[in-house]
């Protein structure tokens, strides 16, 4: 069996080069393609694997500079030939589920999100792009995105079997695509990676990429009010004006290693997840730690934490209603183990053994 990877961008580290690791852990002789990749983070992730990027990986500016050259992704992600693959196997978020595959090669993709900037978060993408407005203007970029939106929801069909990575984007495939997943698989977390502590810090836990929508903000005004400790790990563009919000409890620390991490999720009070997120796996992370975890009640959260045993929720996403909770947060009624208990219905065996199943039922008669 012939099988072949397909995902976005390899320029940064998060939730969906976690599951392409995760496939890639499967399938180790298969090759991975990229739009485009950023060199050290293959080293350092997927080393010893066959990565190929696509034509615009040489283009000027590259990685860092692939947002200027939207109009050229879907066919950046058509030009590869996938035609002596038994299984093509993709996860997105927005143009690895265009690759194009003709019978008999089979395509599967794990979808993480209908492409936010073409459906949901569209005019916000618009009002607040990093574009060369003397050289290009918004009315071009509406232009793009309009175009690419129809490339997007042409392309929604392609795969022959969709997984959605949560009933939340479940229904928001169904909402932006007209299409019904085949299947709902939640992302997973490697348990065993984990530990619980026998005594914890003094202090909070949030981390990701520090992006607008991941909200992280609220964290850090709620720690500032009530004086309470927050270390806050992972980049971002918006770093700096974070750093402007926050107070002398705050602490940044950068991106951590995978040891120090287990580190500090074992002996955090809990994890902060203020983020409206498709699924979220820094909650299991968090969980497979024995350590409770306060969320936006929102999203792909309210599938995988449960309110009064591995945490608790925040209705509204803003700084009073965190700091409700926060203020009423007992830490004594929660049982590290009973976390991290339930952290393991997600385990990532149990993951990669349901995609074996689903590709090897894919294969060509």
């Amino acid at each position: 069996m012939k099988v072949a990877l397909v995902h976005d961008f390899f320029t940064q580290w998060g939730g969906g080069e976690r599951v392409l690791k995760y496939f890639s852990d499967i399938y180790p002789n298969a090759p991975i393609y990229l739009i485009a990749k950023d060199q050290k983070l293959i080293d350092e992730f997927l080393p010893g694997r066959t990565v190929i990027p696509s034509f615009l990986q040489d283009y000027p500016g590259m990685p860092a500079a692939f947002k200027y050259y939207l109009s050229l992704m879907p066919r950046a992600i058509e030009s590869f030939d996938l035609s002596t693959y038994d299984v093509v196997l993709s996860d997105s978020s927005a143009y690895a589920k265009g690759a194009i595959t003709k019978p008999p090669t089979k395509h599967i993709c794990y979808l993480h999100t209908p492409t936010r900037y073409l459906t949901s978060d569209k005019e916000e993408y618009l009002a607040n792009a990093p574009i060369p407005l003397p050289l290009i203007g918004r009315p071009v970029v509406r232009a793009i995105t309009n175009s690419l939106a129809k490339w997007d929801l042409q392309a929604s069909k392609r795969p022959d079997y969709l997984i959605a990575n949560s009933n939340y984007i479940a229904e928001r495939t169904k909402k932006y695509y007209g299409r019904v997943p085949d299947e709902v698989l939640f992302p997973p977390v490697d348990v065993a990676r984990y530990k619980i502590a026998e005594q914890i810090g003094d202090y909070w836990l949030i981390l990701g990429r520090n992006e607008p929508y991941k909200r992280t903000d609220l964290a850090i005004v709620a720690a500032n009010k009530l004086g309470l400790k927050l270390k806050v790990v992972g980049g971002g563009t918006k770093m700096q004006e974070l750093k402007s919000l926050a107070g002398p409890t705050v602490e940044f620390t950068g991106r951590v290693s995978d040891d120090e991490l287990v580190e500090l999720y074992s002996h955090a009070i809990g994890l902060i997840f203020p983020p409206k997120e498709d699924a979220g796996m820094t909650p299991l992370e968090a969980m497979a730690s024995g350590r409770p975890v306060i969320a936006y009640g929102e999203g792909g959260a309210l599938e995988s934490i449960v309110a009064g045993v591995t945490g608790e929720f925040f209705n509204q996403q803003s700084v009073d209603s965190l700091c409700e909770v926060l203020k009423n947060f007992d830490i004594s009624k929660y049982n590290p183990a009973t976390i991290r208990a339930h952290a393991m219905k997600f385990d990532v065996e149990k993951f990669k053994n349901r995609i074996r199943d689903i590709v090897s039922a894919q294969l060509p008669s």
